[in-house]
């Protein structure tokens, strides 16, 4: 029996319960279930495949309905966005309280509805539901596909030994700013006013899109090997997951791994390290050397930052990090400790 857990389900218990129990086995799928891949793929005829990912629809009070509705939908676009395509069709389960008021359902579906024609994505259908009991933050979830050219999509399974390996953004860029949204005032006395504007206003940056399109974009598609969002476990669990999946290793400086101040200092009240912490908004991507420059420039173009944290190795080199001239192995924490220091602030009443 499964031990009681928050967050996602782990490795080890994905590989025991679901990995080997994935219904029929079909010739077209050509990416199924796996550990550090965000998105599944089926191909068509004519040398089509489409491209899908799910992930679960957020209805927090603290946050507010628009906010809400841009999490969920941007967190279900950041997976497809690592194909190097944007999503084009949606699909939502919403699963909400039986007492919500009909004019919140309004406002959260229409947001809902704008972020989805911004990003150019048509909902095609889902499910409604008002449900008894209901309390959880989680209310559905969503599912978006994009077609494209089979050889033109990108997983993180396809990074190759020599890749660099890039960050845009900074480390923990949504768990931050969720924390400071919730806990406003815990957050202004003690890590400053102006590193709670800067965290707050970080969370409208968790979209993904344009740097993944960008990449793909470089060298006709030819330079970028493989992207990964970040999510639970933080930069350095989604590059552990990235070596993982692609059947590599990878050694990682510390010192360039990008932890903005407002970022840090968040994170530093909830006694967190922000380079495991969930960090939506944030994308791994792995490139050839000779394309590392002009990324970065293209990326500085539209106000994205990016670093060159490190380089993928062969598989028996194994998965390190470099800290003070002192080489260990990368810890890949299965619970986000994001999760923890949430709730105990919650217990503690934090404002």
């Amino acid at each position: 029996m499964m031990a009681k857990k928050t967050g996602k389900i782990t490795a080890s218990d994905f590989n025991q319960f679901l990995l080997n129990k994935c219904g029929k086995t079909r010739p077209e799928v050509y990416v199924g279930p796996q550990f550090g891949v965000d998105v599944s793929i089926v191909n068509l005829p004519n040398g089509q495949a489409m491209a899908t990912a799910s992930d679960p629809l957020s209805l927090i009070p603290s946050l507010g309905l628009k906010a809400s509705a841009w999490l969920s939908v941007q967190l279900v676009a950041n997976d497809i966005a690592t194909t190097g395509f944007a999503p084009m069709y949606g699909q939502f389960v919403l699963n909400l309280p039986a007492h919500f008021p009909e004019q919140d359902f309004q406002t959260y579906w229409n947001y809902i509805h704008q972020f989805c024609t911004d990003l150019g994505v048509a909902i095609t259908g889902g499910h409604t539901g008002f449900v008894e009991g209901q309390h959880s933050t989680i209310a559905g979830g969503g599912t978006f596909t994009t077609i494209a050219a089979q050889e033109q999509l990108l997983t993180s399974s396809l990074a190759q030994a020599g890749d660099v390996i890039l960050v845009t953004k900074s480390a923990a860029l949504s768990s931050s700013a969720i924390l400071a949204m919730h806990f406003p005032e815990t957050v202004k006395q003690n890590a400053g006013i102006e590193n709670y504007q800067a965290a707050c206003a970080s969370f409208y940056d968790i979209s993904v899109l344009p740097e993944a399109v960008i990449a793909k974009a470089l060298e006709n598609g030819k330079a970028i090997t493989a992207m990964h969002d970040v999510t639970e476990g933080g930069i350095l669990g989604a590059i552990y997951e990235m070596a993982i999946a692609s059947g590599n290793g990878a050694i990682i400086e510390n010192e360039k791994l990008p932890v903005d101040e407002a970022q840090s200092k968040v994170c530093e009240v909830f006694s967190l390290d922000p380079r495991y912490c969930i960090g939506a908004g944030s994308m791994i991507i792995t490139c050839k050397q000779a394309a590392v420059p002009q990324l970065i420039a293209q990326l500085k173009t539209k106000a994205i930052p990016c670093v060159e944290v490190g380089r993928m190795t062969k598989k028996s080199q194994g998965i390190t990090l470099i800290e003070k001239d002192e080489t260990t192995d990368v810890i890949y924490h299965d619970k986000d400790p994001y999760w923890a220091a949430f709730f105990k602030a919650l217990q503690l009443e934090w404002k």
